[in-house]
């Protein structure tokens, strides 16, 4: 290793110390814009190269001030974990290893790794347990994993062989789903070749669950290969489909039943917030992030399916340079042939928690959510409109001025509070309002932050409120 790399890396470490110290303290939004930032990186191609160190340096300063606190415990704009140290830790020395992850026989530690972390997974998922883990990179790529495996199963039981004969007059499969699916979903069937459209949507409450009877109305009506789609953790309430009605339905008409959990799977390793997935169990595939409640850096999600036979079908990619044989190759099971080795961050980061340290974040998040949803409904004019059973609140802003002016004050509160940074949210369109998305969902977060983030959120409310008064 050279001087001059041994140098950089103490820097980096250095700076990473100093980095996650101020998350705390530093405004939780970008400093500046993305057009600001497009001027900051503007430059011509480099026609010589430059000593290392410089480079670092001058990222760093180029970079920071467009880049979200993301780590830090105010940030609730999106459903995403906050990197916790250990999984860090275990992902600088993945890029270090510089692991290929594909075969088991060029990489045997990062794919035992993998096989380690996949049993682990299932038992604190409570899945079961033959059920095959491919690592990849996210919800989205978790569920078209899945997807792909039921879209290929479906039809092999059908007479028709996709692997080997395409969609080309394949049977036409039906897809049923709850109208309010997460947007992830339909961008897999939408790559998978069944269409984003061509979807039957049965009807959901108030919270966003599938009503079970609309459920079984709609499913009852077709015939030929069903993939029903059902999910864990409404991405605006953090509601729960009923599964139990769900999957007897769907299973007595032969139907694939896919959850989509990208994080309220996790409630299945939480005693207190397990009954919320009772029945998710008896579906034949799920998608799971690690990036969201595990806190494990980005890049990590889980697509697991029942029959690891079919999993392995719709992924297999066969080369007579890739080797073959009875142990598990990591590419087997996901869309990447080449990748980074995935399986190091999710086994310390579980490690390091231990299924007591999991269970009690999940637990405290969703209390959290309650004490910001407290906070926030005592407020004259301000409305939680989700039943806070997970680690969402959806908050309505003006219940008593006409739709549209509320939507437009409420758009502008969202822009004060990310102006001020005192922490981050989000917003989304709502059963007819705009409101705003709060996420509990960083590890790091405590009752002070969500006291501190319910005062800014009504500082704002009430400075936008009264100007347009």
């Amino acid at each position: 290793m050279s001087t001059e790399f041994r140098a950089v890396l103490d820097r980096i470490a250095a700076h990473a110390e100093a980095f996650r110290e101020a998350a705390p303290s530093r405004p939780h939004s970008p400093q500046r814009s993305y057009e600001e930032m497009r001027a900051v990186f503007d430059a011509p191609t480099p026609e010589r190269g430059a000593p290392m160190a410089e480079i670092i340096g001058e990222l760093i300063a180029k970079a920071e001030p467009g880049l979200a606190n993301m780590v830090g415990p105010r940030f609730f704009g999106w459903v995403i974990g906050g990197s916790a140290e250990a999984g860090v830790a275990a992902d600088w020395l993945t890029s270090v290893w510089g692991q290929n992850t594909g075969n088991a026989f060029a990489t045997p530690a990062a794919c035992a790794i993998e096989e380690a972390s996949a049993a682990w997974l299932l038992d604190l998922l409570d899945l079961p347990r033959t059920s095959s883990i491919g690592f990849v990179s996210g919800a989205t790529i978790a569920n078209f994993t899945c997807l792909a495996a039921a879209r290929n199963e479906v039809l092999r039981r059908a007479g028709w062989d996709v692997e080997a004969d395409g969609l080309f007059g394949a049977p036409e499969i039906n897809v049923v789903l709850g109208e309010e699916a997460h947007s992830t979903v339909f961008s897999g069937l939408r790559y998978l070749g069944l269409g984003a459209k061509r979807v039957v949507s049965v009807p959901v409450d108030q919270n966003g669950r599938m009503r079970p009877g609309a459920f079984a109305q709609t499913i009852d009506k077709l015939s030929g290969p069903i993939i029903a789609i059902a999910q864990a953790g409404h991405i605006n309430s953090g509601a729960f489909d009923p599964f139990e009605e769900i999957a007897e339905t769907a299973h007595a008409k032969g139907a694939w039943l896919h959850i989509d959990g990208a994080f309220g799977l996790w409630a299945r390793a939480c005693p207190d917030r397990a009954h919320l997935a009772r029945g998710l169990e008896r579906a034949d595939s799920w998608g799971v992030d690690g990036h969201k409640w595990l806190q494990t850096p980005y890049d990590s999600a889980y697509a697991i399916v029942r029959d690891a036979a079919a999993h392995r079908r719709a992924m297999l990619i066969a080369a007579s340079y890739l080797p073959e044989g009875s142990v598990r190759h990591p590419a087997d099971y996901t869309p990447e042939l080449s990748r980074r080795g995935r399986g190091f961050a999710t086994w310390a980061t579980i490690r390091s928690l231990g299924r007591e340290g999991i269970a009690r974040m999940v637990s405290r998040h969703c209390e959290l959510a309650r004490r910001m949803a407290e906070r926030l409904s005592a407020e004259p004019d301000v409305e939680v409109l989700n039943d806070v059973v997970l680690n969402q609140v959806a908050v309505r802003l003006g219940t008593t001025l006409d739709t549209e002016t509320a939507d437009a004050l409420t758009q502008r509160t969202i822009a004060r509070i990310q102006q001020d940074g005192v922490c981050f949210v989000g917003g989304a369109h709502w059963r007819g309002h705009q409101i705003i998305r709060v996420s509990v969902i960083n590890g790091a977060t405590s009752e002070a932050d969500i006291d501190a983030s319910a005062e800014a959120i009504l500082t704002a409310w009430r400075a936008e409120r009264g100007a347009n008064a």
